[in-house]
């Protein structure tokens, strides 16, 4: 059985220490009309989530938490009970979708089957529908996504579940079977700390190298120990959410980050720190240097991990700017503070903190997870992440996927989060927030907007000018 790694695991963990918070990722595809019937989607994308094995387990825990949870096959599994179909509220516009993925996304996955929900949404304006495919994070990250839409909306589907053999499928082990093989997972963990050792030993330098960085990385994380103003974009929150989007040209963001010598995802950061500054400032707060860390989750996935679920990320910790009023000067600072971030090797740092974790017996690393959030939010204001998506265009039903929009979880004390999702060519905004706290969710789009058109105004040089032209004209 395959079992959780340390960083799948943590996921489930603040899902039981925050009863209001529901640790699911989504995409949200709008497709265009006509909405086809319901059984006729269910025989198209019931062979593609058969053909995905995740999608057919459910997680066991393990007697004393002796082990991770592991991955077992859910007995009888039927992939029609995991769709369901909704209509979104006249006259079906943007605002009608973001409700209709707000009420969706505030209810927890069930643990006790296939941890993965696919919501078809009819009744949007113009004719068009949307396809939510929902998943929780302990299954896979954002990259791990991707294999997710190559499957649900490739050109070619997989064979019928008819065709895939029987022995696929094993039977689910018992309480006794649990017992034995945790108790073994216990024994075996000093025999492969020892492993791990003799492989270190024979590469001394590379292992001197690796530690190095990990301990300069662990010294930078420590950073974010430094408690943070107080602000109203962290404190309680409940388990209803709000939903916002907007949406770019990847190009248009692509000739930002040229012209200014700095990244995509510099940019992208850059204004969603614009977002929350404002956010802020309607609300009456002046923004400080310490008023917003964000978590800005890191890839670290190996070529060969590119196909695969579960999750491959490391993280950074930045102090977003938002004290910073000129569009410009803030960009230029997210760039350096992120130049930074690398250099200090937090990414190593965190990837080494789960590679020990999961070679330790699985009771006291359970503990520290359920502990962790506790540091967390006190750590954290935001989530922000960036994942880049499907550069085809994508169908389900001879329909082309004209949008697609990401949704990132927030949980413990984080007000708000923002995920971003390139696909073909433009550039998704996707900005979660809790209910009750964040009314007001609206500012951050608007002020996401209005800073990617000033910078694309003020871009050095010919582009900016020609562009600004356009816009005035």
């Amino acid at each position: 059985m395959d079992r959780l790694s340390p960083l799948d695991a943590l996921f489930l963990a603040i899902e039981d220490e925050d009863p209001s918070a529901s640790l699911a990722i989504a995409s949200i595809a709008v497709l265009e009309a006509p909405a086809p019937p319901q059984d006729e989607i269910v025989r198209d994308l019931t062979p593609r989530v058969w053909s995905l094995p995740r999608y057919r387990q459910r997680l066991r825990r393990y007697p004393l938490d002796l082990a991770a949870p592991a991955w077992v096959e859910e007995d009888g599994f039927d992939p029609a009970t995991h769709f369901h179909r909704v209509a979104a509220p006249s006259p079906g516009d943007d605002a009608a979708l973001r409700e209709v993925v707000g009420l969706v996304m505030s209810e927890r996955l069930p643990r006790d089957r296939p941890l993965w929900e696919c919501w078809v949404i009819e009744g949007l304006a113009e004719g068009r529908w949307a396809v939510l495919s929902k998943v929780h994070h302990c299954l896979t990250d954002g990259i791990g996504g991707n294999a997710l839409h190559e499957a649900m909306f490739g050109d070619e589907p997989p064979p019928r579940p008819e065709a895939w053999p029987a022995a696929e499928t094993a039977p689910e082990p018992g309480g006794l079977r649990l017992l034995a093989g945790g108790l073994r997972t216990a024994l075996s963990v000093p025999v492969e700390q020892m492993r791990v050792l003799a492989g270190a030993a024979r590469s001394p330098r590379r292992m001197a190298a690796q530690v190095t960085g990990a301990v300069r990385g662990l010294a930078s994380l420590a950073r974010a120990l430094v408690p943070l103003k107080a602000s109203s974009l962290r404190g309680k929150i409940h388990a209803d959410r709000r939903y916002a989007m907007t949406g770019t040209s990847l190009g248009e963001v692509a000739r930002i980050a040229t012209g200014f010598g700095v990244t995509v995802n510099d940019v992208v950061l850059a204004t969603i720190t614009a977002g929350l500054r404002q956010l802020l400032l309607e609300r009456g707060e002046e923004p400080a240097a310490t008023s917003v860390r964000s978590l800005v989750p890191v890839s670290v996935r190996s070529r060969s991990d590119q196909s695969t679920l579960d999750n491959h990320v490391s993280l950074m910790l930045p102090m977003l700017p938002v004290d910073v009023a000129d569009p410009v000067e803030r960009l230029r600072t997210v760039h350096e503070r992120l130049a930074v971030h690398k250099a200090s090797r937090e990414r190593e740092a965190g990837q080494a903190v789960l590679s020990f974790a999961g070679h330790e017996p699985y009771p006291p690393v359970s503990w520290a997870m359920h502990a962790a959030p506790w540091l967390v939010e006190r750590m954290l204001v935001t989530v922000t992440t960036n994942v880049p998506g499907p550069r085809e265009q994508l169908h389900l039903l001879g329909r082309p996927v004209v949008a697609l929009y990401p949704y990132v979880p927030i949980a413990l004390r984080l007000r708000i989060g923002v995920a971003v999702l390139s696909y073909h060519d433009r550039l998704a905004f996707g900005v979660t927030a809790d209910f009750d706290s964040v009314p007001d969710v609206d500012v951050v789009v608007r002020a996401i907007e209005e800073d990617l058109d000033q910078l694309g105004k003020a871009v050095p040089g010919k582009e900016g000018s020609r562009a600004a032209h356009r816009r005035r004209r």
